[in-house]
């Protein structure tokens, strides 16, 4: 691994929360930590993946639900069905989301074992 490709790779997971940098007194050199709790790691990555993926992908499903075209034409209410779907996917996963994102991780525990218990 190369000193820049490290470099790089460190300062995404900086980034994404995923690590941090510790300054210890009398020290020219930088140390990092990472994030030792996976359920704090899991929010990282939910979030950010939500921040990068789930909200562009939003962002375009607006814009393709704003197209104009023929209600009459079937395939542009094939096209309307589509979108509206792919919206309400988005919306939940959203919701999802979000939720995961600011749960306990305690609360998820429990849900998790009602479903199998």
């Amino acid at each position: 691994i190369s000193r820049g490709n490290s470099n790089m790779n460190l300062r995404e997971l900086i980034t994404w929360g995923l690590v941090r940098k510790e300054i210890k007194p009398g020290e020219r050199k930088e140390f990092f930590v990472a994030e030792k709790d996976m359920w704090e790691v899991s929010k990282c990555i939910i979030r950010e993946r939500k921040k990068r993926e789930l909200d562009q992908i939003k962002r375009t499903i607006d814009h393709l639900a704003a197209v104009e075209g023929d209600k009459k034409d079937e395939e542009y209410q094939e096209f309307v069905t589509l979108i509206d779907d792919m919206k309400n996917l988005t919306t939940s996963a959203d919701k999802v989301l979000n939720r995961l994102s600011m749960a306990e991780k305690n609360w998820l525990l429990k849900k998790f074992l009602k479903m199998f218990v």
